[in-house]
């Protein structure tokens, strides 16, 4: 029988960083939301153990992703962004880079990062991928913390979140 390596989604006193978009805030910070609420139900200390940065869109978020997870001051990076398809090729742009961006930024830091960003076809799918149970989404300015927003099922930001969980958890059980 081989031996098997498996995490559960479950908090210590982890850290984590969650980085989101602001372009298409009205469906990231939904994301926000779903990511947050799943952390504390799965007992981390949000308030304490959270650390949440806004950048201008999803092209940013890369950057970012590399500079937190190289600090080292969290066992994670969560980033949350939207891309929707237009009639241009910038679509296509903005999600390779941001797709390879944060994917290079946790195989170069060894920190992982939890892929939370939306491409999708047009607004009603980024809508039903970001929805939360009472159709409410996180104000813009100022950007307020919130963790009882109940994310409804399919919300990408508690997938994400839940990604991140385990990653910390599998990275603590390989060494």
């Amino acid at each position: 029988m081989p031996r098997i390596i498996e995490a559960e989604a479950v908090a210590g006193g982890d850290r984590y960083a969650i980085i989101v978009a602001r372009f298409n805030d009205f469906i990231t910070g939904k994301l926000l939301d779903g990511a947050l609420h799943s952390l504390a139900e799965h007992g981390v200390d949000v308030e304490n153990n959270v650390t949440v940065v806004w950048v201008p869109g999803a092209f940013e978020l890369p950057l970012m992703a590399q500079k937190l997870a190289t600090s080292r001051d969290y066992d994670a990076v969560i980033a949350l962004g939207c891309v929707i398809r237009g009639g241009t090729p910038h679509f296509e742009f903005v999600a390779t880079a941001a797709t390879t961006g944060l994917e290079a930024a946790a195989r170069e830091s060894g920190i992982p990062v939890a892929f939370g960003v939306l491409t999708t076809d047009d607004e009603s799918q980024a809508k039903v991928r970001s929805a939360t149970e009472d159709g409410k989404s996180t104000p813009t300015a100022p950007f307020q913390i919130e963790t009882t927003t109940k994310p409804a099922p399919g919300n990408k930001g508690v997938e994400a979140a839940l990604t991140a969980l385990e990653m910390v958890g599998l990275m603590k059980a390989v060494g």
